[in-house]
């Protein structure tokens, strides 16, 4: 994937969506909520502070992460659905 986020924004591949629930009941489509978990694929450099320093992302590629249902913009990179997020977007990281 040829994509390099700028400033504090990550690139995170959402994971694919639970096709069924604990109990066993296979969901259609429409019934699957968005996922809300993902591994980062690429990671900026940081946010520029006013003194022309970069506070450090404190994310590597390779985590696993919580992301808001609505949060980021999605794009098609390389036929791959991903999403781009600020590092405040994201609200965990899976350790």
């Amino acid at each position: 994937m040829n994509l390099k986020p700028l400033d504090d924004r990550v690139v995170v591949q959402p994971l694919d969506a639970e096709e069924t629930t604990a109990g066993g009941i296979v969901l259609p489509d429409a019934a699957q909520e968005k996922p809300q978990r993902g591994s980062v694929l690429a990671v900026g450099p940081g946010r520029l502070l006013e003194s022309g320093e970069r506070c450090a992302v404190s994310l590597e590629v390779g985590d696993e992460v919580l992301f808001g249902k609505y949060g980021g913009t999605d794009i098609e990179a390389d036929g791959v659905e991903v999403k781009v997020l600020r590092e405040s977007d994201i609200l965990a990281k899976i350790v």
